[in-house]
This record gives C-alpha cells, structure tokens and sequence, in this order.
C-alpha cells in the first residue's frame, strides 16, 4: 500500500484554517494512508488547559465527521492530532479515521512533553493496535515524545502493528537518531509526520525542525523531507513482511524474549 506524510506548519489557534488544509490535503493526496502532524488543527505552543480550551473538540465533533465522510468516500486512511475535549479535561490526541468508521478510533498522548503537563490530561487510552481487514494492514498510533520510551513501540508491535504512525511536533535534534531503531527492534514499518516553523507565547519560542520520515522494517529511512519546507512525502509498504519476527533460520525476535529475566538484581557488597 501507499502511504503519506504530510509536513506543514499549522497555523497556532486558527482551527478552521487548519481544517481547511487538512480538508484539501485529505482529498487530493493519493495514497492509502494520509498522516499529519501533532495537533494538526489548532498549532501546539500552548500554556495552560483554559486557553487551549476554547480550540479543543471532541473525538465526536462534525470537524472530525467531516474527514471521516473524506475517508470514507476516497476509501482512504486519515491520522491527524487534535486537542480533544472530553469534559472540562483536554488530551493531546490523535485520530486514526478507517473508510469503515466502525474501525477508527482515538489514541490519547501516554507521555507528555515539557509544558504539555500543564495543558494536558495525561492519555488514559494505552496504546492501540488497529487491525484493518480490507486493507490487510494492522496499524498502532505514539504522539511525538511516546517514542523516547522503548515500551511504547514495543507495545504496539507486541499488539500486531505492522506500521506505526507517529505525528509529532518534534524540537529536540536527536529524535531521528532513534526513529531507525524503533523500526529495526521491533521489525514495523514506522511513519513521523513532522512539523516546521516557529511558535512564540509568553516570550518563549519553540523551533520545529520537519524531517518527517518513513522507516522500513529493517530501520531503513526510504522518504524523508526537509527541516524548513511544506512537503509530502510517500512510500510504499508491504504490511505482511513484518509479520515473520526471524532474522534468520534459529532467530526470531519476538519468540526469543525472555520477559521473566527482565528485571534487575541489585547486588550486595
């Protein structure tokens, strides 16, 4: 199948504008799989739950119908961040939206990033693995800072993903140090859609550096854009291939875990 990333700047607390992009990106891309960055609609930089609030919407919102309606009539697999509302909380969350809505679902942020713990509820989903028949394709979801933790991507390839889309709002210079190794421990396709630009609030700013890429299974980098431009990038992926774990004719990397030796012993003098 043929997937996609997209790679822009979100315009900070202009959501119809943002939509809008999204809306037109959404429908003229050609690919199975169209993944935009962390919270896509609204710009991230963001100092407290109040005034994010007023841009929050809910997983149920007619925005996000209207781009399940997108994906079902171009039979095309929508991920996308939002800031999404569940009563007075606010999650940083991303939507994974199926042609078949009966499949598509909401991951919520599991770690949160710098001041994100003072506008956002800590995710409460845990991370899910969604297995798509039609397209024959198993998918799992992380948020940017997810991947700093090990766990989070070996969870879902635990739970059966074959890619892993992550949209991100990355700032840090040594995430695609370990994006390769994500991808290769756990044998999945791994997909960042990324940011650019620069967002400034309360005289602090945050530089986005782009980058956005799309990883084989064996931590090979086969697209990646810029730092700095408005670009989408596409590859194509064979879902099935990730699902034997051998590496060779003795090895297989799941079924040579030994969970039970997993834990330190401290010793004594």
């Amino acid at each position: 199948m043929k997937i996609a990333c997209v790679q822009f700047a979100p315009a900070f607390k202009k959501i119809e504008t943002n939509f809008e992009y999204l809306v037109t990106q959404s429908k003229s891309i050609d690919a199975d799989l169209v993944c935009f960055p962390e919270l896509s609609l609204t710009g991230y930089f963001f100092f407290s739950t109040e005034e994010l609030l007023p841009y929050s919407i809910p997983f149920n919102s007619e925005l996000i119908g209207e781009l399940q309606n997108i994906a079902t009539a171009f039979n095309r697999i929508i991920v996308f961040g939002f800031p999404e509302r569940v009563d007075a909380k606010v999650y940083n969350s991303c939507a994974v939206l199926f042609p078949d809505s009966a499949f598509s679902f909401v991951y919520r942020k599991t770690h949160l990033f710098y001041r994100e713990r003072f506008v956002f509820t800590s995710g409460d989903t845990g991370f899910i693995v969604a297995k798509y028949p039609p397209m024959d394709i198993n998918i799992g979801t992380m948020i940017c800072y997810d991947w700093r933790f090990p766990e989070s991507a070996r969870a879902l390839a635990l739970g059966g993903a074959d890619l892993i889309v992550c949209p991100s709002n990355l700032v840090t210079k040594v995430w695609t140090l370990a994006m390769p190794a994500r991808s290769i421990e756990n044998k999945v396709y791994l997909a960042v859609a990324n940011r650019i630009g620069i967002e400034t609030n309360n005289d602090e700013t945050l530089h986005f550096n782009g980058k956005s890429g799309i990883w084989d299974y064996n931590g090979k980098l086969i697209a990646t854009a810029s730092e700095d431009k408005t670009e989408v990038i596409f590859a194509e992926i064979y879902p099935q291939e990730t699902r034997n774990k051998a590496i060779d004719h003795f090895n297989n990397i799941f079924a040579d875990r030994r969970p039970e030796m997993y834990k330190v012993l401290l010793g004594e003098n």
